[in-house]
């Protein structure tokens, strides 16, 4: 599988993935598809999942529905809700893993600690906990949601109880009976509160920003429609087109005319007032921006939580720890034996970027430091070879992430057909001129988005207010503009003979620099070329992974979801939200 290098013992590999969630593992089966099997997984836990692992509080759930949170060329008949919990999909990804016959390509408890861009020998020198290899390209699919952020807190470490994060859930400490202080409001926190409540003495929630919770509409998938699943594919893959239209229908609302979400604002407000009749708690719970400006939330529980008399909330942020009191910003003090985090992840700041040194020996925390940037959400300028699952601007308000993976995905196997095709040893780095060019007319897009104008201060904006994590258009879309690798967009760079440095080649296609107007006009034509809603396509090659599948690798004849069947490629092509619990808040 893996080859051997020049020193004895050095291993090298076509290409390294980093992480085994969606993306890795996902990657991993197209890489599969491909033809390449000369590639490893680099897992630094010892199972894969991914946020899926690690998310395991009480309640965890996604709130995208399954028939559309799934992998299109795997489809799942056996959901057993509307809106899976984590154990489901969690299982669900261990299966992919098993009927893709991706075990013998994973290293686990191989946390990557370090790559470096060798310029004379174009490939990554990876150094992990588990020893060292070199890749030709590198997939990085760590996704924003792995490492927890906890703000810094005055008094925090002096705190007597016992403190968590909702992603590092204790499942040995006994919540009965306690005071629990639950910080944040976001997806992680609307979930965790109604199976907690009943158990506390008393449960303080601090809420620096209300969200706008919609009903969540959840049922069982009765065995009658699980076995029709099964046996008529075709009923599967309308159920999950149906759910791509419908979404991909809003998306206009988001991303051109947010005042036409004050439909859905009413229907939030009408949803609370349903469950909350104290009008003063109503009114704390009642945000001041537009809905969507934030992630919209899903419960059907959440309010009626805070209503029981064992639960207070905090219209404020936590400021400051003495002892066993919480000071919040407004004043506030309240006892507590617990506290839990439901803050949130390192999104715009993601760990791994201090870990990857480019061709400049700068690091990538160091080029985004003013925020991120990436060709067509995938590949950043001097970093050859270098392609990221969920990278910037590739986030999604109201929609599967799955969805976007997997375009990602159809634009990684085209960048490895590009290197066999320019043949020897070559490598494309991302033209700064194509990266600036395409994130200006990302931002410029931007400004008229919800997301920009609703007027909160979001987890979807940097230190800087750039809207660096959301994508501003339809998953279609991006689909087609990330179908094909542009070679004008990259530098091909090659080794200098006997000069062991490398330098860049002609691409062949002409004019290499692309301007701002060239992009924003692709934009455009894209956005232009198709309608934003059709009906599920035909079918496509998918392997059913069905609670009761265990295939071998070779993947059998199924029906995929008609959304995100692609026809350039062959495969399906389509990633939570931002799963299962958001960035600063938690919000999926």
């Amino acid at each position: 599988m893996a080859e051997q290098g020049r020193e004895e013992g050095h291993e090298h590999v076509r290409v390294a993935v980093i992480g085994s969630g969606f993306g890795g593992l996902g990657a991993a089966v197209r890489l599969r598809r491909a033809g390449i099997t000369d590639f490893a997984v680099l897992e630094r836990a010892g199972a894969v999942g991914g946020t899926w692992r690690d998310n395991t509080y009480p309640g965890c759930a996604c709130d995208v529905p399954s028939h559309l949170y799934s992998f299109s060329f795997a489809p799942n008949p056996e959901w057993p809700r509307n809106f899976s919990g984590q154990p489901h999909i969690r299982a669900y990804l261990e299966r992919v893993a098993d009927t893709f016959g991706l075990r013998p390509h994973i290293r686990f408890n191989s946390e990557v600690r370090g790559l470096r861009w060798d310029s004379d020998e174009l490939h990554w020198e990876i150094t992990t906990a588990a020893g060292t290899l070199t890749a030709d390209v590198v997939v990085s699919a760590t996704g924003p949601l792995s490492d927890p952020k906890i703000p810094a807190i005055p008094g925090l470490d002096s705190f007597p109880g016992k403190v968590f994060h909702s992603s590092r859930w204790d499942h040995d400490y006994d919540l009965s009976g306690k005071r629990i202080a639950m910080i944040g409001t976001g997806a992680s926190a609307i979930q965790i509160v109604p199976f907690i409540q009943p158990a506390v003495e008393r449960l303080t929630l601090f809420q620096r920003t209300a969200p706008w919770v919609m009903p969540r509409m959840d049922r069982r998938i009765t065995g009658v429609e699980r076995v029709l699943h099964t046996r008529l594919p075709v009923t599967r893959a309308l159920r999950r087109g149906l759910l791509w239209g419908i979404r991909e229908l809003q998306v206009s609302a988001f991303t051109k005319r947010p005042k036409e979400l004050g439909l859905i604002e009413a229907l939030a407000a009408s949803h609370m007032k349903k469950a909350i009749k104290d009008p003063e708690l109503r009114a704390r719970l009642t945000p001041d921006y537009r809905i969507g400006c934030k992630r919209i939330l899903l419960s059907s529980d959440y309010y009626p939580a805070l209503a029981r008399p064992n639960v207070d909330l905090v219209p404020s942020g936590l400021t400051e720890v003495r002892g066993s009191t919480l000071v919040a910003a407004d004043g506030t003090e309240t006892e507590a034996d617990a506290i839990v985090f439901g803050t949130g992840f390192r999104v715009t700041d993601m760990p791994i970027t201090e870990r990857v040194t480019g061709s400049e020996g700068t690091t990538l925390a160091e080029e985004w430091k003013d925020g991120m940037e990436a060709l067509r959400g995938t590949s950043a300028a001097g970093f050859p070879n270098f392609l990221t699952i969920i990278g910037p601007n590739t986030g999604l308000g109201n929609s599967s992430m799955i969805l976007m993976i997997e375009a990602q995905l159809n634009y990684m196997v085209d960048f490895m057909k590009q290197l066999d095709t320019l043949g020897g040893k070559v490598a494309l780095d991302a033209r700064p001129s194509a990266v600036h060019a395409w994130n200006r007319g990302i931002q410029e897009r931007m400004r008229r988005t919800v997301w920009n104008t609703g007027g909160c201060d979001s987890w979807y904006l940097d230190a800087n207010g750039r809207n660096t994590t959301v994508w501003p258009g339809t998953t279609g879309e991006f689909r087609r503009v990330t179908r094909r690798v542009d070679l004008a967009e990259y530098a091909v760079l090659r080794a200098r003979r006997g000069s062991g440095s490398a330098v860049a080649a002609p691409s062949g296609t002409g004019e290499e620099r692309v301007t701002e107007t060239s992009v924003d006009s692709h934009l455009a034509a894209v956005t232009a070329a198709a309608p934003t809603t059709r009906t599920a396509a035909g079918p496509t090659s998918g392997t059913a992974v069905g609670p009761t599948t265990r295939t071998a690798a070779g993947p059998t004849s199924g029906t995929a979801a008609g959304p995100t069947a692609d026809t350039a490629s062959g495969t399906a092509s389509g990633p939570a939200a931002v799963e299962p619990a958001d960035a600063a808040e938690g919000a999926r």
